[in-house]
């Protein structure tokens, strides 16, 4: 069986360069398949649901050349709607975004059900599917996935999203690039990876404005052009690090970072006793290892984000004093919970709120990533332990973290992925309650 071995207890120190954002290369990849001529992307991460996107788009007619490990080249002339593969399809969620390239470019979509993480409860495309509908589309869902056309192609519309949702967000802009008028996007997502898709597409040909704003508008044109663009670097990715010399200690700088993007991130870790540092494009950590508790609420962009909460829930049950998680976006994001008393903590739950008396200790035992986000949230906690964890299930963390072993290596943290350490380094690993 696969799994990631980690000896706890290290202090990480050292510099690590931050890879692309995940969350902006997929739609960026996506958007690809509305131009006719080649695209050439840079600082692309090298994680499996881009793998996987990668797969989709040249499954569909699209040109794809990987250039380097990071950059790839994807000309969309020969792309086809409704020839996705359906179990490829099934494993990521970003690719519901097909349904807006395909609306967009032939008024036409069929699609299997994406896939993605599980939080718990169904996470249903209603948003997406409602704004294809104002837009002029007739939508459909069957036990096969999504169906869609516009026999007329779509229309402007003005769409108010209920929720500021970033997936319905990117799937309006995708649509409403090639429509003729003005598409106007209310209560719309602010993320980065939003703003990171505008520019884009801007720079495509493009007229989209408000991005990173509660308004966007999007003025149809009637194609777009080839172009080379740079995806941002990964938030998430620098803020799971962040969460992890928090926790062990030590001083590490991560590059390649914009740290804007991470303000509500260093905000809670400077209230838990964490020193953070900024640069132009760096941001250093430097920690003792000894936190304090802290309330988390989690939010849309530019509060913070659902997709660090669970790598602050490991920090939590060391922590001095009491820890609180409310999570106010996804109904259901507690599993890793299940997995983290494992390791000799107690989490109190209730609904959406959890409570982290705090002060704990963590012992290495045998876990399992239930999900991409509560995968780091293992890995933290398995650098934070006394004696050596085991994490099944590492594809989740593949998912979205690039070389996430080598630059924790480069850190000084004990990690593999195997089955057992080296002979001369003698491991037991907590059987399961």
């Amino acid at each position: 069986m696969d799994t990631l071995l980690i000896k706890g207890g290290r202090r990480l120190n050292g510099t690590i360069a931050i890879s692309g954002m995940k969350n902006a290369a997929l739609p960026i990849l996506f958007a690809c398949a509305l131009n006719s001529e080649p695209c050439i992307l840079h600082n692309v991460p090298e994680v499996s649901d881009v793998e996987t996107t990668l797969h989709i788009l040249a499954a569909s007619g699209c040109t794809v050349t990987r250039l380097s490990p990071t950059t790839v080249e994807i000309n969309g002339a020969s792309f086809r709607a409704g020839t996705s593969p359906a179990t490829a399809v099934s494993t990521i969620r970003a690719s519901s975004y097909l349904m807006g390239v395909e609306l967009g470019r032939f008024g036409f979509t069929r699609i299997a059900f994406p896939g993605g993480c599980k939080f718990g409860v169904a996470r249903p495309l209603d948003y997406h599917t409602r704004a294809f509908e104002i837009m002029g589309a007739e939508m459909e869902v069957s036990g096969q996935g999504f169906y869609g056309e516009a026999p007329e192609g779509l229309r402007e519309g003005k769409i108010i999203l209920d929720m500021a949702s970033v997936g319905a967000t990117v799937n309006i802009m995708l649509a409403a690039v090639l429509t003729h008028g003005t598409t106007v996007i209310g209560n719309a997502a602010r993320e980065p990876h939003i703003v990171d898709l505008a520019n884009f597409l801007n720079m495509c040909g493009a007229r989209i404005l408000g991005a990173g704003t509660s308004e966007i508008r999007i003025d149809g044109v009637s194609k777009l052009h080839g172009c080379h663009y740079t995806v941002i670097p990964d938030m998430i990715e620098a803020g799971t690090y962040m969460c992890a010399v928090a926790g062990t200690g030590g001083r590490v700088t991560l590059t390649n970072v914009i740290p804007k993007h991470l303000e509500s991130i260093i905000s809670k870790l400077t209230e838990m006793g964490v020193t953070v540092e900024e640069g132009e494009d760096r941001i250093t950590v430097i920690s003792t290892g000894h936190l304090k508790g802290a309330t988390i609420t989690t939010a849309v962009y530019p509060g913070f984000p659902t997709d660090m909460q669970p790598q602050f829930g490991a920090l939590l049950c060391v922590a001095q004093g009491m820890g609180i998680i409310n999570e106010k976006i996804w109904d259901n994001r507690f599993a890793y919970l299940d997995e983290i008393a494992h390791m000799g903590v107690t989490v109190t739950r209730s609904g959406n709120t959890a409570w982290f008396p705090g002060g704990q200790k963590l012992q290495g035992s045998s876990v399992a990533a239930t999900d991409l986000r509560g995968g780091a949230a293992m890995v933290i906690a398995g650098l934070l332990a006394n004696g050596i964890t085991e994490i099944t299930n590492p594809h989740f963390i593949d998912r979205g973290y690039d070389d996430l072993i080598g630059k924790l290596r480069t850190l000084g943290a004990y990690i593999d992925r195997r089955e057992v350490f080296p002979e001369s380094t003698p491991i037991t690993v907590n059987a399961r309650s």
